[in-house]
């Protein structure tokens, strides 16, 4: 850190700040003094251009199209790890040995049944809730089960409390979607994999055996590493400021799941699946991406570019490859939904009023396609990337309770409502 950025008040008196240096990306001016010094605060609706923590979990370069998580990049662990070996990087800051990954993996397999009292809370919602409901409350009432590990400022609770909620979360999440469609839950088998044990979950039934298909359970475990974390973005920030109040650790996390389930951040993929059903049919998509070209028509280009990557969106890279792979497993070429979407994907790709602003096909486009091809019904795609990011939540929340320098989150606002007034008796009002 140096003391090297100034700021005036515009009347010649000035206030040197911290300029604070990151290991990457781009330097952030230390604040906190100004309101006491200048008698102002920042002004940053949307906190776009707030740094709220310092944190070594996750990098994103978006200009580049890089995500890192732990300084391995997402594409090398895509080729080479697994969900549950990132789950234990993004947790503890380096990869496993050998020993370690097997007690994890060990730890993970027998956490993931939920408690009895608990499976009954389902009965408790209509049929037709939305699964992203049910989790919401099932992960909230966690805290009511665990009261004696739930001390936030012990290491070992919360890392119990991390390993419990990347076991049980595919589990409570299953049972949502065994819920809505009237079917008996089905428990966790603790000799199948992690995406494996998930799709058992939710797609066998006591009357036949299930075999897990290999290509669904790695395409799913790809996701997930793709979508482990995303560094602060609204639904990890709300677990961080849900949990900076020293709130059980359950309850802030099911504040995540609250935040992801908001169209604008967890709901893009089913999204995208609107958007083609929109379009139709595959000869139309000339039509539809003369219609997102024009800025007066309502039609918009889901699963395409990205907020925080200005370029090809490193996640959707990885993706594409297992989205083609699995359509031609499951034989899907000629369906007509994905043949507009690979038909889509082309046009858009080969268009110079798409390639010149670099509105690729995002990690969305492809979840959505690959989640319909594997049989998820909709209202399950936000549930699956909440299993997925339930490890960036934990590994925040872990982070945040172990600094030192950590506060109480209260942002502060500009007030643009009335100065004071004198209060007037209800007959003298006019």
């Amino acid at each position: 850190m140096a003391k090297n950025y100034q700021i005036s008040d515009g009347e010649g008196a000035s206030t040197e700040l911290d300029l604070i240096q990151p290991t990457l990306g781009t330097p952030a001016v230390d604040v906190r003094g100004l309101a006491g010094k200048q008698g102002v605060f920042t002004y940053d609706p949307a906190f776009t251009a707030t740094c709220s923590c310092d944190s070594d979990i996750t990098f994103i370069d978006g200009e580049a199209g890089k995500l890192m998580y732990r300084g391995y990049s997402v594409e090398q662990l895509a080729e080479h790890s697994s969900y549950l070996e990132v789950c234990y990087l993004l947790l503890n800051g380096e990869l496993p040995s050998a020993d370690e990954m097997e007690a994890f993996r060990d730890a993970i397999t027998h956490h993931t049944m939920i408690n009895q009292s608990l499976v009954k809370f389902y009965d408790g919602f209509h049929y037709d809730a939305h699964p992203m409901a049910i989790m919401t409350g099932i992960t909230g009432s966690l805290s009511a089960f665990y009261h004696d590990t739930t001390d936030v400022r012990d290491p070992e609770h919360r890392k119990i409390f991390a390993h419990r909620m990347i076991a049980k979360m595919p589990t409570i999440a299953a049972a949502a979607f065994k819920h809505s469609v009237g079917q008996p839950k089905i428990g966790p088998k603790n000799d199948l994999d992690y995406t494996s044990n998930l799709l058992r979950m939710m797609f066998a039934v006591p009357a036949e055996e299930y075999e897990v298909d290999p290509v669904a359970a790695k395409a799913l475990d790809v996701l997930f590493m793709l979508h482990a974390d995303h560094e602060q973005n609204a639904s990890t920030s709300t677990v961080r400021m849900a949990g900076s109040t020293g709130a059980n650790p359950y309850a802030a996390l099911s504040t995540g799941i609250a935040a992801l389930w908001g169209p604008a951040h967890g709901g893009a993929n089913e999204a995208v699946l609107n958007m083609l059903a929109e379009i139709g049919d595959a000869s139309q998509v000339p039509k539809y991406l003369e219609k997102a070209k024009d800025k007066n028509d309502p039609f918009k280009l889901m699963g395409f570019g990205h907020r925080v990557y200005k370029n090809f969106d490193p996640r959707a890279k990885v993706i594409r490859g297992y989205c083609h792979q699995v359509l031609e497993h499951y034989n899907m070429q000629n369906n007509k939904l994905f043949e507009l979407a690979l038909e889509l994907e082309r046009v858009a790709l080969e268009d110079e009023y798409f390639v010149e602003r670099k509105l690729y096909p995002n990690v969305d486009f492809y979840s959505g396609i690959i989640y319909q091809a594997l049989g998820i019904p909709v209202n399950m795609f936000t549930p699956m990337f909440a299993i997925a990011r339930t490890v960036g939540w934990a590994a925040h929340w872990c982070e945040m309770m172990a600094d030192p320098k950590m506060r109480i989150a209260r942002p502060r606002q500009v007030y643009t409502g009335y100065d004071l007034r004198d209060y007037v008796d209800i007959d003298k009002r006019g």
